[in-house]
C-alpha cells in the first residue's frame, strides 16, 4: 500500500489530476483491500459524508456531482477506471465536497481508512506534504466548481424571470411571471433539474427578490435580480 502512495505522489508531483479524477492512479492497484462489485445507480460517496472506506475504482465509470432527491442532478465529471475515487478527501481527512454515483456496473477495492491513513504515515515527510497541497489544491478546486454550479442555477432562473416579467395584473407598475408551463418544462429548458428550480425560486423568496406562489410569481426586487443574472 505504501509503494502504491509512493507512485500516487511522484505522480502528483509531475502534474495536478484531471477535475474528474481526485488522484492521478497508478496503473494497475496492487494494494491490500476488499474487492466489491457495485451495480449502476449505486452511491459510492456522499456530499458532506466522511469516508470509512477509500475507494480504487478498477473497472467502470463513476460520476461526480451533486444529487437531489437521490438523482444526479447536477453532473460535474466522470471517473474512469483504473483511478483512485475518494483519495483526496482521504489525504485531508475532510468529507467529500460532491456526490459519487455509479455510472455503470463498478469494480473496485476499498481501502478501509485507517489502513489507507496508516500507509501515508509510512511515506517520507516531504512526499506526505506535496501529496497533501495536491489535495488540498483539488479540493479547492472542486469547492469553487460546486460554489459557481449553484450560482450559475440561481443567474440563469433570474434570467429566465427577467426575460418572461409582464406587468402585474392587481398591481400598476409591477412586474410579475405568469407560469404557463409546467416547472419540468421550465427545468429543462434552463438546464437544472426540476427539484433544483423548485429550490432556487424558494431561495428567492428568503431573499426577498420574488413573492407567491403557485402560477404567478411577483418580482420584488428588480435591481437584485438584475445584479444576480449579470445583466
Amino acid at each position: 500500500m505504501a509503494n502504491v502512495l509512493r507512485r500516487m505522489c511522484i505522480k502528483a508531483m509531475a502534474g495536478h489530476a484531471r477535475h474528474s479524477a481526485p488522484m492521478l492512479p497508478p496503473k494497475s492497484f496492487h494494494g491490500p483491500g476488499e474487492p466489491c462489485t457495485v451495480p449502476a445507480g449505486t452511491a459510492l460517496m456522499q456530499r458532506g459524508a466522511k469516508a470509512t472506506y477509500v475507494y480504487h475504482v478498477d473497472h467502470g465509470r463513476v460520476a461526480l456531482g451533486l444529487t437531489e432527491n437521490g438523482c444526479l442532478a447536477h453532473q460535474m465529471g466522470l471517473v474512469e477506471g483504473p483511478s483512485w475515487l475518494n483519495a483526496t478527501c482521504a489525504v485531508l481527512g475532510l468529507p467529500a465536497v460532491v456526490d459519487a454515483v455509479a455510472d455503470t456496473e463498478v469494480h473496485a477495492t476499498r481501502v478501509p481508512l485507517a489502513e489507507f491513513e496508516g500507509s501515508l504515515s509510512a511515506l517520507p515527510a516531504t512526499a506526505q506534504d506535496v501529496l497533501r497541497d495536491v489535495a488540498r489544491a483539488h479540493q479547492q478546486q472542486t469547492e469553487l466548481a460546486v460554489s459557481r454550479l449553484v450560482k450559475d442555477a440561481e443567474a440563469r432562473c433570474a434570467e429566465w424571470l427577467l426575460r418572461h416579467a409582464e406587468p402585474a395584473q392587481d398591481e400598476p407598475g409591477a412586474l410579475a411571471v405568469l407560469l404557463r408551463q409546467r416547472k419540468r418544462t421550465i427545468a429543462a429548458q434552463l438546464g437544472i433539474a426540476p427539484e433544483t428550480l423548485s429550490r432556487v425560486l424558494r431561495q428567492l423568496r428568503e431573499r426577498s427578490l420574488i413573492s407567491g406562489s403557485g402560477r404567478v410569481l411577483n418580482l420584488v426586487d428588480l435591481n437584485g435580480l438584475r445584479a444576480l443574472a449579470g445583466v
